[in-house]
């Protein structure tokens, strides 16, 4: 089983990898602002099985090589540090831009299919999740349980978002500011896993 203190980690970096901009939350807010939060609640279904099944497949393979190559986990931890310190400064520079919502709304499959190509698979497989946790059954029940209840409250704050900017109701909302202020929550971020790699 899990300790607390894995716990308590493994939920702080699924929280502050979920609520980071990509292309899934995009689309699900994207969703939200086209048709509204009650005909894009079936998405959430799509993301959390894209993520199940990514963060398996990816968990599953780096167990397996990890016997192989023992630095590989904390060599991936040092990528996914750069690469969450990419992500941080890209975010500084660039604001969030939701489709048009003109477009066509994205279904379940899209979703589906964006969430399992989503970096971000990896970086929990190989980062977020204890290894542990794909060396032992009950140790994976209970990560991809706490994982799926963190997700969809997440997924839906972003469906919520997007419906408001459609209703106009977020008119007072700075997009650069809240950009920045998660570009900061990443970069922090970035370091924490970097330090966790070389020490």
């Amino acid at each position: 089983m899990l300790s607390t203190s894995a716990i308590a980690l493994l939920a702080i970096g699924i929280i502050v990898v979920l609520i980071t901009p990509g292309p899934t939350n995009t689309l699900l807010a994207a969703a939200g602002l086209r048709q509204g939060v009650r005909r894009s609640l079936p998405l959430i279904a799509a993301e959390l099985a894209g993520y199940l099944l990514s963060i398996s497949v990816w968990g599953h393979f780096l167990a397996q090589a990890a016997h192989a190559l023992p630095w590989l986990p904390s060599l991936l931890r040092v990528a996914a540090g750069v690469y969450i310190a990419y992500l941080a400064v890209d975010m500084w520079r660039a604001a969030v831009a939701l489709p048009d919502s003109t477009q066509r709304a994205s279904g379940m499959r899209t979703l589906f299919v964006a969430t399992l190509l989503n970096p971000k698979g990896l970086l929990f497989a190989g980062t977020i999740f204890p290894a542990v946790a794909f060396a032992h059954l009950p140790a994976y029940g209970t990560a991809m349980l706490m994982f799926a209840c963190l997700l969809v409250p997440i997924a839906l704050a972003w469906i919520a978002f997007g419906a408001a900017l459609g209703s106009g109701k977020l008119t007072w909302l700075n997009p650069v500011k809240m950009q920045r202020g998660a570009s900061i929550v990443l970069g922090v971020f970035s370091l924490s896993l970097a330090w966790a790699a070389l020490h």
